[in-house]
């Protein structure tokens, strides 16, 4: 079985480029337009991994991270922004939760692929 990717980003071109990617790479993608069409995806396919930009309409990826990450703590995310936070990664993350990978943008989708394969192992 694939993993499954919930890929957060508003962004049209963006996404669907990142989509190719990962489903050359064998994940499920799963595509939302903003953070709230993402909260209401992973109710319908539980993603195995977020894969997130910060700043999107409606909710943002910060938002998104908390909401997904109160009924699953151990949730992989991996943060795509142009607009990093003076605390980095660690300002995404709470005690007792997985780790929080972040890449700029323009992203590094060999850089992306490898993080991924971390914290989805056996691909």
């Amino acid at each position: 079985m694939a993993w499954t990717i919930l890929v957060a980003e508003d962004e049209g071109l963006a996404a669907m480029a990142i989509e190719d990617e990962l489903l050359r790479e064998g994940y499920e993608v799963v595509l939302a337009p903003d953070g709230q069409a993402a909260l209401e995806a992973a109710e319908l396919h539980p993603p195995d991994l977020l894969l997130t930009d910060l700043r999107m309409p409606r909710l943002d990826g910060s938002a998104l991270i908390r909401a997904l990450r109160a009924g699953r703590p151990d949730l992989p995310v991996v943060v795509m922004t142009g607009y990093a936070p003076s605390g980095g990664a660690a300002s995404f993350g709470r005690d007792g939760e997985a780790p929080v990978s972040l890449f700029p943008k323009p992203l590094d989708m060999d850089a992306v692929l490898a993080e991924l394969r971390k914290l989805l192992p056996g691909r």
